[in-house]
């Protein structure tokens, strides 16, 4: 009885977790797959009617302007994220004095909700009252910086946030890979004459190909599931020039009632994941040959 215990009770114990999981996640993620072939409107349908909703998702110039937007956003959010927080990284790593609380420093804004993010760059970016007003009233009357407010820059507003918000995570993630970096290998090369530079180019940098493939999936899964921050900070606008798949996903399930085009969005965003990730994935981890 004892055995049968210690080999059946951990199944019993996650049991109920891996049919929640089931039910809620993957049966919902059918569910809304199924949905996407159908007429349904303010309320589902289960008549299957083909690839409907996908052609009038094709069709439809706010959807265009969504994938346009994600991906802007997604190229220089993962750009800038990544490259400003792997500078980042490279100066705590030379063991300055204030490593501790710059490190804090540059983590704090991660430890922030998207939301108050959207809604304190909304501030700072506000023309009346953030960086254009404060330089109007040191005398620079002409400056002008209304992103926040321009159809054809808005998009632009949500990738600094995104950045300010992001850079430092993506900052601890390649400290933590710095520091796992064998010091007789960096050793040896500084005793070969090789300048730290040409250190961090030639050997450190290239040995941390994990870290860089976390860095762009974690990156990747913000920019595609991003919508906190465009409603906080945009609220989509001006007009839909800054709307995002998940944000155009949200207006059609919850304020035009068009459940239908809801989930054709939503699927279509699953899919850019598993396009984005799935290959990554399969390169890294098969199994290499010599």
């Amino acid at each position: 009885m004892t055995d049968w215990l210690e080999k059946h009770v951990p199944k019993l114990v996650l049991a109920p977790s891996l049919v929640a999981i089931f039910v809620f996640v993957y049966g919902f993620i059918g569910w809304t797959a199924y949905v996407s072939f159908t007429k349904s409107r303010l309320l589902p349908k289960y008549d299957l009617v083909g690839t409907i909703q996908y052609e009038k998702l094709a069709a439809s110039p706010r959807w265009e302007v969504a994938l346009t937007n994600l991906a802007i956003f997604g190229i220089l959010f993962i750009l800038f994220a990544t490259v400003i927080g792997l500078i980042l990284a490279i100066m705590l790593d030379q063991k300055i004095r204030t490593e501790g609380p710059l490190r804090t420093i540059y983590l704090y804004p991660m430890a922030l909700s998207f939301i108050v993010t959207g809604t304190a760059w909304k501030w700072i970016l506000n023309p009346g009252l953030g960086i254009e007003s404060v330089f109007r009233d040191l005398g620079f009357e002409n400056f002008s910086f209304d992103w926040l407010v321009n159809p054809d820059l808005a998009i632009y507003t949500v990738v600094i946030a995104g950045v300010w918000q992001s850079s430092g995570f993506v900052m601890a993630l390649f400290l933590a890979g710095l520091r796992s970096v064998d010091g007789e290998i960096i050793r040896a090369a500084m005793v070969d004459g090789i300048s730290t530079p040409r250190i961090y180019m030639s050997i450190i940098i290239p040995s941390m190909a994990p870290i860089f493939l976390s860095s762009f999936i974690v990156l990747s899964h913000l920019a595609i599931k991003s919508f906190d921050l465009v409603i906080a900070l945009t609220g989509g606008g001006p007009g839909y020039s800054t709307d995002l798949p998940a944000t155009f996903m949200y207006a059609m399930a919850f304020s035009r009632g068009d459940i239908g085009q809801a989930a054709s969005s939503a699927t279509v965003m699953m899919m850019i994941v598993t396009a984005i990730i799935v290959p990554y994935l399969y390169s890294e981890l098969r199994p290499r040959h010599d």
